[in-house]
Order: C-alpha cells, then structure tokens, then sequence
C-alpha cells in the first residue's frame, strides 16, 4: 500500500506535452493560409445566383376553405334567408264621424238651465289601437288562420276498403258488412308504408268471424298480395286490432262468416 502511494508523488515531465501543442497549432494555421492561398486561384460556386430564375410566386388569398358538404336540402334555420312574410296592409287613418247637424233654437227661445238643458251628443270613441300598432319585418299578418299540415294527422286508413264480391252477407245483412267496413277502415293504419308511395296494388286479405264477433284462429289471411310486405302487415293489422267485432246478426244462417276485403291505398 504505501508503495503505491509513493508512485502518486513522482514528477512527470511537460516537455513533450507543450511540443506537441505548439505542433498542434502550427499545423492548423498552414491549414487555413493554404485554403486562402487556393480561394485566390479558383472559384467555387453551389446553386444559381438568380435563385433558379423562377422570380416571385403568386399566393392566391382566399377568405374560406370550402368544405366537404353533404347531399341534403338547405337548412333555412343555418342560413341567412330573405323573409317570404306578406307585407301588412297599409295604415288608414281613421276620420273623425261627422258631427251632427243641430237645429238652432228659434230667436224667442228662453234658455233653460238646469237638467232639461239640451245636451249634445257623445262622440263614439276612435279605434286608436290601429294608428299605434307597430309591424315588424318579420310578423306573420293573414287574415285567416294557418293551416294544419303534420304528417301525423290522415285520413283514417288512408285508402279504400271494400267488401268482395263473394260477400256472405248479401243485401239483407249489408248493414252487418258497412259496420266491418267502417270500424277496419278507422283502425288501417299507413304511417309504416314508404311516404313516397302514393298508389300501390290492392291487398286483398280473407279471414273469418265466429258467431260471437271474435277472429277464427288463422285469420286473417293475405290472399293476394301488393308486393310491398308493409303495406300487407298494415291490412292485417287492421283487422286484428278492429276485433272482436259485434256478434252476427240474428237470422244469419251460418255459425261463421267467411269476409274478404280489398285493401287499396290511395294518398
């Protein structure tokens, strides 16, 4: 150990540390005189002097970038839209009534005083609520009430209903099938058929009554088709929803009535 301490102590000599710098040194100075010395002779160049000769570029400034926009109908809400109000009527100054012509009292008149006086006439009152009613630009004015237009409110099944031809109750018991007609025709519902539609193909549907009013089991049936399945659905909708209906009438001669009725809509 102590050894190695005595090692720590020895003088190392500078001499070839200060030689190798100054060589350092001098070798970088030859370095930069002899670049000067070639710049003198040769010229370099990298790239144009007119930047490629292109001159200035035009920069189009635009207010907005468009964007993608999507295939539907103008919202009048999220766009400035001019106003399609009707003007309201011009103002008409209202005249005063005329007042009443009076007879003047004859010459020998004796004025009296008092509650048999003559008084004249009140004025009736001017409707001063026109002259101060102020319209703005955007006020609805009519002189009639607006219309209703909701694709929730229709006419009750939207169509025609009719009975067959092979109908089983005859002209004795018609009253029997207008009372099926009526009561299916306010229960047929079209609000599932494609708005765009506006006639299709009849839907002729079969199905059966027992004694008491009530569907056979099975019933109804589509026997000829529209070929628009939810059109089909909604005739058999409507008769499922419209029984039971009222019990056969007295006097019909079977215990069950086979009905057919043609659906066929009409918007």
């Amino acid at each position: 150990m102590t050894a190695r301490l005595d090692t720590f102590d020895e003088k190392e000599p500078l001499t070839k540390w200060f030689a190798g710098s100054i060589l350092l040194h001098v070798g970088v100075a030859g370095a930069l005189l002899g670049y000067a010395a070639l710049q003198s002779h040769f010229h370099f160049q990298i790239g144009s002097p007119n930047g490629g000769g292109f001159g200035a570029v035009a920069v189009n400034v635009t207010g907005a970038i468009p964007m993608m926009q999507r295939e539907a109908p103008m919202n009048p809400v999220a766009n400035p839209t001019e106003s399609s109000i009707p003007t309201p009527p011009p103002k008409v100054k209202q005249k005063a009534p005329p007042k009443p012509k009076v007879a003047p009292p004859p010459p020998d008149a004796i004025k009296i005083a008092g509650k048999g006086a003559h008084k004249t006439a009140p004025e009736p009152p001017m409707n001063k609520f026109r002259e101060k009613q102020n319209y703005a630009d955007n006020q609805v004015y009519s002189n009639v009430g607006q219309a209703l237009s909701s694709p929730m409110f229709a006419k009750p099944g939207a169509g025609g209903i009719g009975i067959g031809t092979a109908s089983p109750f005859g002209q004795q018991f018609g009253w029997y099938a207008d009372l099926l007609q009526r009561k299916i025709a306010a229960n047929w519902q079209t609000n599932t058929v494609d708005p765009r539609l506006s006639t299709a193909p009849q839907v002729v549907v079969m199905f059966t009554i027992r004694k008491d009013g009530s569907l056979a089991p099975g019933s109804p049936k589509v026997t000829q088709s529209s070929g628009i399945l939810s059109l089909d659905l909604s005739a058999q909708h409507a008769i499922i929803n419209s029984a039971p209906f009222a019990p056969l009438p007295p006097g019909f001669p079977k215990s069950e009535a086979d009905v057919e009725l043609r659906f066929e809509l009409r918007r």
